[in-house]
């Protein structure tokens, strides 16, 4: 963790704010006092993605809890996000250092132009010097405002930036194998894959009631990040320093895999399909195990309406995807390859059908989530 010279630190709603909704400045000063310090000398980036627009936006607006409907949602957000991004301005200001403003949806990192333009943004605002916060555009977000409290974000931030460290911040010192408000339980200090957490009780959003992450999508972020080779460490906020300092504190992911293209990742966990591929088991086991590109022969239902180009679910006859990818023919189109042979389908429709509905290339591998 010493050696990392580029961290993502995320935190989240709960770190930030009242219960009641409102920034705490008091606890934001403090995580910028660490973050400052971290990266005074000049050797060591940091990018801040940051929960809390929403939380911060309800107290202005009277709301005395997080609504469900998305309309106030998003107005929330609307408040809340300046409150937020002005707090860190004037907190960063203590220290002479600028703050660069990010605000991105999925589409950012599914779509490899956006991609490509973030990375850019990023790299940029870090050479100049200044402090990149990020946060998700909740303002415009429909599905992102749901789900993953910004830790999946997060996770992808940091495999855009080429981050050698994802640190994840909570209200709880780190992930422990049962509720670590009860008594017997204990803190798991390391986690070398996806073995060590089974049988362990992945919690949800806590009682504070201003996030929407928990548990279960900080230990998603951290299995998306280190399948792309950058560990993970996953404490509390009142640990960042030691988090940052290399010291012992919550608990610490090792790096699975190893960095991927960039279009995989983001085809794998920031992309929305538009439509779904069922496969016979023959078709499965080719593009599972083998690692095959999708042939027309092992197709057997098509569903939805998509265009060539577009990211689809392959799933299984079982109605479970086990893989995406991005299809080279309209929805249209497949009808009439079922089941049937590229050399066949090349003599009766033309040279053009003599091709992979989905090549190995731009397909992607799901692995299982975890459960709650």
């Amino acid at each position: 963790m010493t050696d990392a010279r580029r961290i993502v630190v995320k935190v989240g709603s709960s770190s930030l704010t009242t219960a009641a909704g409102g920034l705490d400045a008091d606890r934001v000063d403090a995580l910028v006092d660490v973050l400052a310090k971290v990266r005074s000398g000049g050797e060591r980036e940091i990018v801040l993605v940051s929960s809390g627009a929403i939380a911060a936006g309800l107290a202005p607006l009277g709301l005395l809890r997080r609504p469900k409907d998305l309309a106030r949602q998003q107005a929330a957000a609307s408040v809340g996000q300046g409150l937020l991004v002005a707090r860190y301005t004037a907190s960063f200001a203590r220290y002479g250092v600028r703050v660069g403003q990010v605000l991105l949806t999925s589409d950012d990192t599914s779509r490899r132009a956006h991609y490509r333009n973030a990375y850019s943004t990023l790299d940029q605002l870090l050479e100049m010097g200044a402090f990149p916060v990020v946060n998700e555009n909740d303002t415009v977000a429909t599905d992102e405002i749901r789900f993953g409290d910004n830790d999946r974000l997060a996770a992808l931030v940091a495999h855009l930036v080429h981050a050698d460290l994802l640190v994840l911040l909570s209200d709880v010192d780190g992930l422990y194998d049962g509720d670590p408000s009860r008594p017997g339980t204990s803190r798991i200090a390391e986690v070398s894959g996806p073995a060590d957490l089974e049988g362990v009780t992945i919690g949800s959003a806590g009682k504070a009631g201003v996030g929407t992450g928990g548990m279960v999508t900080k230990v998603e972020a951290a299995r998306i990040a280190t399948a792309a080779g950058i560990p993970v460490v996953l404490t509390s906020a009142s640990h960042v320093a030691d988090a940052l300092g290399g010291r012992d504190t919550g608990t610490y992911f090792h790096r699975t895999g190893r960095r991927s293209a960039d279009r995989l990742l983001w085809l794998a966990h920031a992309s929305t399909p538009q439509g779904a591929l069922v496969l016979d088991d023959g078709a499965v086991r080719a593009v599972v195990e083998r690692r095959t590109s999708l042939l027309p022969a092992g197709i057997s239902a098509v569903e939805g309406e998509f265009s060539a180009g577009d990211p689809v679910e392959l799933r299984d006859p079982a109605g479970r995807a086990v893989a995406r990818g991005l299809v080279n023919f309209d929805a249209k189109e497949i009808p009439q390859l079922l089941g049937r042979s590229t050399r066949d389908l090349a003599r009766e429709l033309g040279p053009a059908y003599e091709r992979e509905v989905v090549h190995r290339d731009d397909l992607v591998v799901l692995t299982p989530r975890p459960t709650p």
